[in-house]
C-alpha cells in the first residue's frame, strides 16, 4: 500500500511538472503605424523554439496596435489573466514605455523590442533588444567626421524615441564639433512632414538626421527631397526595413541607414562575432518568408530566443514556471548571462547596463538600387 501511494505521489508530481509551461506574453504593433516593425516580429515568432530545456513554450501574441493604452492593457492582461513568466514588447518606444511601469510592479521580466528609455534606476526588470542610441549614433557620427559633416539638422518623431535620439545627437555631435543647427518635430500618425522639411532645409545643414520607424521613416525624408534638399541624409535602426525602400523609392536612394548587423549579414565580414548568427536567422526567416524580407526587428524576435535558450535551464533548478521565483530567477539570469552573441551584435548584460550592447555593434548601411550595402 505504501509503495502504491508513493507511486500515486510521484505520478501527480509528474503531472504538474508537465503542465508547468513556460508563458511568454508578447505585445506588438499588428495595426497602425508601427506594423510595418509588428508583423515581421510576429513572422519571426512562427519559428520560435516549441521547447526549451524540456519545458513547452507558450507564445501568447497581442496587437497593441501602435497605441500606448493598447500596450498597457495587453500588459496587465499578461499579468492578471495568463500569468506570464515574461513579456517581450513593445516594438515601438512609446508602447514600451508606458508597460514598463505596470510590469515592474508585477515583478516580470520586460524584453522591450524598442530601445525605450526609462528614468535611472527604473529598469530592474527591463532589458532591451535593440541597440542602444549612443552605440548605434556612434557610426553616424563617424561618418558625419570622417565625411566633413558639420552642421545638422533633425526630423524626427514627437515621441520618446525622437526625443532620446535628439537628446544623443546633441551630445554626441557637439563632443565631434557639429552643431545642429535645427530641429523639426512630427508626429507618428501625420501624413505629411512638409512644413518642417521647409523650415530644415532652409537652414541648409550639411546633413539631415530622420528619425522615424518602420514605413513612417520614408515620408519625412521624401520631403526633404521634394523640397530640394542635396545633402547627405541619415536615417536610425528603426528605418532600417524593406518599408523605407518600398515607399520610398528613388527618393531614399543614397540615403544612410544604420543598423544592427543581422540585415546585411552576409556583408560582414567572416571575423564579425555576429555573422553566424546573422547569416542563420537571415537564411531561416527568408526560407519562410521570401528573398530579400529581413528585417531589423524580427532579428530582435530571434534574440529573444537566444536569451530564453541561455537563461532558462538555470532559472528551472531554482524554481517552477508560474511562480514569483521563477520570474525573479529569469530576470537575475539575463542580468548576469554574460556575453552573448546576438544576430543584433555582442550582448553583454550588467547591473548597471540592461542595454548591453558596445559602439563596435552599429553598421552603417547605404541604399544603392534599392538594396542596403555596408557603407565601405
Amino acid at each position: 500500500m505504501k509503495f502504491k501511494k508513493t507511486l500515486v505521489a510521484l505520478t501527480i508530481l509528474l503531472a504538474g511538472s508537465a503542465m508547468a509551461d513556460v508563458n511568454v506574453g508578447v505585445s506588438i504593433a499588428l495595426t497602425g503605424p508601427g506594423s510595418g516593425l509588428g508583423i515581421p516580429m510576429q513572422n519571426q515568432f512562427k519559428l520560435f523554439p516549441k521547447t526549451i530545456a524540456g519545458e513547452k513554450i507558450n507564445l501568447i501574441i497581442l496587437d497593441d496596435a501602435t497605441d500606448p493604452g493598447k500596450g498597457v492593457t495587453n500588459a496587465r492582461r499578461f499579468l492578471t489573466e495568463d500569468k506570464v513568466d515574461l513579456i517581450i514588447g513593445s516594438c515601438i518606444t512609446a508602447t514600451s514605455a508606458a508597460m514598463a511601469p505596470v510590469i515592474a510592479e508585477g515583478k516580470t521580466v520586460q524584453l522591450s523590442a524598442a530601445p525605450v528609455g526609462v528614468p535611472p534606476g527604473q529598469d530592474h526588470w527591463l532589458f532591451r533588444l535593440p541597440q542602444g542610441f549612443g552605440v548605434m549614433a556612434h557610426p553616424i557620427i563617424e561618418h558625419m567626421v570622417k565625411h566633413g559633416v558639420k552642421t545638422v539638422g533633425f526630423l524626427g518623431y514627437t515621441d520618446a524615441y525622437g526625443e532620446l535620439w535628439l537628446k544623443e545627437l546633441e551630445a554626441r555631435a557637439a563632443k565631434a564639433g557639429i552643431k545642429v543647427v535645427a530641429v523639426e518635430r512630427f508626429a507618428r500618425t501625420d501624413t505629411s512632414a512638409t512644413p518642417q522639411a521647409l523650415k530644415l532645409v532652409s537652414a541648409n545643414p550639411d546633413a539631415m538626421l530622420v528619425v522615424a520607424s518602420g514605413s513612417g521613416a520614408a515620408m519625412p525624408h521624401k520631403a526633404l527631397i521634394e523640397r530640394g534638399y542635396k545633402g547627405k541624409i541619415y536615417q536610425t535602426h528603426a528605418a532600417a526595413t524593406p518599408d523605407l525602400v518600398r515607399i520610398g523609392g528613388k527618393d531614399v536612394e543614397g540615403a544612410y541607414v544604420v543598423s544592427g548587423p543581422a540585415v546585411v549579414a552576409e556583408q560582414l565580414p567572416d571575423s564579425h562575432p555576429s555573422k553566424k548568427a546573422s547569416i542563420d536567422f537571415v537564411t531561416k526567416y527568408e526560407a519562410l518568408m521570401g528573398a530579400g524580407q529581413r528585417n531589423q526587428f524580427a532579428g530582435h524576435a530571434y534574440d529573444a530566443a537566444i536569451v530564453l535558450e541561455k537563461v532558462l535551464p538555470g532559472a528551472l533548478k531554482k524554481a517552477k514556471p508560474g511562480t514569483p521565483e521563477f520570474r525573479s530567477a529569469l530576470r537575475d539570469g539575463i542580468e548576469t548571462m554574460g556575453r552573448t552573441i546576438f544576430a543584433h551584435g555582442v550582448m553583454n548584460w550588467t547591473k548597471d547596463d540592461h542595454w548591453g550592447y558596445t559602439d563596435e555593434t552599429g553598421v552603417l548601411m547605404k541604399v544603392v538600387g534599392g538594396k542596403f550595402v555596408v557603407e565601405k
